[in-house]
């Protein structure tokens, strides 16, 4: 059989006589449970008891006076009083019995508790009365029908009692009657205690229900209470009530602790002038209090309203809901309501918003927050028909520092700039960091043409001024892209997009310049997309071929090596620079495999060269910072057969700066499979002695651009070309000029100390065809 979890039947009460007596087991409920809410009361009903039969067995005896000797009447009331003071004891026992349940035990207990009260008024109907008149007779049955009906009145919640008593004073007063002869009488007597029993059970059931519905209340109070005593311990929730004038009631030990007081004090306090705190006096009262105040003015509902609140001078953040409350004739009576503190939350969501809008590094606006910024200012422009900008910036150089003196230096300079660029911005401008080492700049108002060039050109200034970051002074430029909204862009994405194409011109024309977008620059974009596009085609569409620069022994001008020197020739753009194309490639990193192939060609080719002639091969940072750049020129010796003594890597100083351990280390492996490593373009950038020292370079390159400063004799030129022949001579490398186109140079080179010239005098690039010419015919004639 199916239990209700609660111990307690449904309602309306589905229970036949038997389950209501407790002599069968409910369908429904628990037996102890139901007898624990019948006999919980009974005990208050002992006294009453008591009372009636005593002063019915008092009247009795009063009849049957002179009838029947006194010491049997006497007998016979001790006897009454003390079965009815049996029952009222029995019945003390049930204090309580409704929080720990009723037992079978119990239950039988009072049951023959009463039966026994019930055997001296059958004694009095079935022998006392015979022995009297016939006044006598119905005078006994007359006081014990009265008990029978107070019984039934007096304990009707435990209808065993009831049922007991009743049935066995009511036959044997019918029985009475039956000997006597008036039977009449008897069945009188009998649809008496009928009725008396039918209508107890009927009382008993009704009895039953209303316990059961008051058991059932309380428990979902005590449910409440218990949740509410939960909810009321929680650090930061709390119960608040205010009445129809908004001042506080009942205030709760949580609420008041919200509040940094204590329950007494406040009550009756004005809710909201209480959490306004000062900005109450002054006028400055938070606009979500307002809205509070207003809720509680309409008398409506509110769910999780987010308050700023004043302690002092302590803001806080509170989360608030409320319904009105209203009495049994439907008065507004006031707000009740819970609340929590969601400071910390709050705390955290600010958080998160600033740094969704704000770079973390340098506190600008971010890319969202420009764009944001940028939208508003273009609509701003469409409705009042003016003009907005957006500058992109980009730092020159800016590369070289954070490569060369860590990343911790460069985001020092990264704030530094943030902060100049911070001091240059009016009200009508908004700086931002869009990532990296580029920023932006929104001018709100670029009415004025010249107001953004202004905006640039101060921008340049003072972005490159010299900088000081951990004792080193450091010197960056920037450069500058600008598109007009809304004459350059509809749209924010489209304005943002011409302003790079800008950029790139900038940074093209060498930095440091501002440049406004123009529609050509479209055009560029677009040369650049599709050369890109073609550029990775190129290996598969046989489009790229090596011609080689012949480097000569400056004392007899023999053919020592040849540099390999990467061309193009475009199948859709013709004949493409390498000044335009090889630094694309190392952009889009097809550097890589691009330069695989330069190292199979080279080494194929020198594979047609006498024996001591080398071929030189550049290799771009990009490069020789992969992981297996020394495996591939091990494959392309491999694979052609070309002896590594032959091949000559030629590397710049900036490959150190990216990551010098790395490039180091490649380097290294290098000169360790036999090939030898040249240092170009030596001091032209970044030389620095350090890179003479950790790698062992076979051949320093003098840059051109000291050839002809020596030509044209700079004094600062010579100095540089003779310390450099002395320091390679000293730590025994060979040096090499690049540049040289004349007689008088070679001739000057020689004096200088080179051991090895390189320029259009001893021959200009060529294809493989024409440089194994010259070897073979130079020997030949040799």
């Amino acid at each position: 059989m199916s239990k209700n979890p609660t111990g307690l039947p449904k309602l309306p009460l589905q229970l036949g006589p038997l389950q209501v007596i407790g002599l069968r087991d409910p369908d429904e409920g628990d037996w102890s449970r139901l007898r624990a809410l019948q006999y919980s009361e009974l005990y208050k009903a002992s006294r009453i008891r008591l009372a009636a039969h005593g002063i019915a067995a008092i009247m009795a005896v009063s009849l049957l006076v002179g009838t029947l000797p006194a010491w049997a009447l006497g007998i016979w009331l001790v006897v009454v009083v003390a079965g009815v003071a049996n029952v009222g004891r029995v019945d003390r026992q049930f204090i309580g019995v409704s929080k720990r349940g009723m037992s079978v035990e119990e239950f039988r207990r009072q049951a023959i508790a009463v039966a026994a009260c019930s055997v001296p008024w059958i004694v009095a109907l079935l022998i006392f009365a015979p022995m009297g008149n016939a006044a006598q007779h119905f005078g006994i049955w007359t006081l014990a029908a009265m008990l029978v009906a107070g019984s039934a009145a007096t304990s009707s919640s435990a209808p065993v009692a009831t049922v007991v008593f009743d049935l066995v004073v009511g036959v044997a007063g019918a029985a009475s009657f039956i000997i006597s002869g008036d039977y009449l009488f008897a069945v009188a007597s009998l649809a008496f205690i009928v009725v008396i029993v039918a209508g107890s059970l009927n009382s008993a059931r009704t009895y039953l229900s209303a316990r059961i519905a008051e058991a059932g209340v309380a428990e979902k109070d005590e449910v409440v209470s218990l949740l509410l005593r939960e909810f009321e311990e929680k650090e930061s929730d709390w119960l608040w009530q205010v009445d129809n004038n908004r001042c506080l009631r009942s205030v709760s030990p949580r609420f008041a602790y919200a509040l940094g007081r204590e329950p007494a004090d406040i009550e009756g306090e004005r809710f909201i002038r209480l959490v306004a705190g000062h900005t109450f006096e002054s006028g400055d009262v938070p606009r979500s209090l307002h809205d509070l105040a207003e809720r509680l003015k309409r008398r409506e509902s509110f769910s999780n309203l987010l308050v700023e609140i004043h302690l002092g001078e302590q803001r806080r953040w509170w989360e608030l809901s409320g319904t009105p409350m209203r009495d049994a004739s439907g008065n507004y009576i006031g707000f009740r309501g819970v609340g929590s503190d969601v400071s910390e939350q709050r705390e955290r969501d600010e958080k998160i918003a600033y740094l969704a809008r704000y770079d973390t590094l340098t506190g600008l606006p971010n890319r969202l927050m420009l764009t944001e910024a940028l939208g508003e200012a273009m609509r701003f422009s469409a409705q009042w028909r003016t003009r907005c900008a957006f500058l992109m910036i980009d730092l020159d150089r800016f590369k070289q520092v954070n490569d060369s003196l860590g990343h911790l230096v460069g985001d020092r300079l990264l704030t530094k700039v943030a902060e100049r660029l911070n001091e240059v911005c009016t009200d009508n401008e908004q700086c931002g960091r869009l990532g990296g080492d580029e920023f932006a700049v929104v001018v709100r108002d670029a009415t004025d043409h010249t107001r953004v060039d202004r905006v640039a050109e101060t921008i340049i200034e003072h972005l490159s001024k010299p900088y000081i970051v951990d004792n080193h002074t450091l010197f960056i430029g920037a450069s500058v892209g600008s598109a007009i909204g809304p004459r350059d862009g509809q749209s924010v994405e489209t304005l943002m997009r011409n302003a790079d194409l800008a950029l790139y011109r900038s940074k093209d024309d060498g930095g440091g310049v501002h440049h406004t977008y123009v529609p050509s620059l479209h055009a560029d974009a677009e040369e650049r997309r599709t050369l890109e596009l073609s550029l990775r085609n190129a290996i598969a569409n046989n489009e790229l071929s090596l011609n080689y620069q012949p480097v000569v022994n400056a004392r007899s001008e023999g053919v020592v090596s040849f540099e390999a020197l990467l061309r193009w020739n475009s199948e859709e753009h013709g004949f493409v620079s390498p000044a335009k194309f090889i630094p694309m490639a190392e952009d889009t990193r097809l550097i890589i495999p691009i330069g695989e192939w330069v190292l199979q060609q080279a080494c194929r080719e020198a594979m047609r060269w006498p024996e001591d002639v080398k071929v030189a091969v550049n290799v771009s940072g990009e490069q020789l910072l992969e992981p297996n750049f020394p495996t591939t020129i091990v494959s392309a010796l491999a694979e052609t057969g070309l002896p590594a003594s032959r091949l000559e890597v030629e590397v710049t100083e900036s490959v150190f700066l990216r990551d010098g351990k790395t490039a180091n280390q490649a380097l290294e492996e290098i000169i360790a499979l036999g090939c030898s490593v040249a240092l170009d373009d030596f001091g032209t950038g970044y030389s620095s002695l350090g890179y003479l020292r950790n790698i062992r370079f076979s051949t320093i390159k003098v840059d051109r651009s000291f050839v002809q400063g020596a030509a044209q004799e700079s004094p600062e030129s010579l100095a540089i070309i003779r310390a450099v022949v002395a320091m390679a001579q000293s730590l025994e490398m060979s040096t090499t000029a690049e540049g040289v186109e004349t007689a008088e140079q070679a001739d000057l080179i020689r004096e200088l100390g080179c051991t090895k010239i390189q320029g259009y005098y001893f021959g200009r690039p060529m294809t493989a065809a024409e440089a194994y010419s010259l070897v073979a015919n130079r020997r030949h004639a040799a």
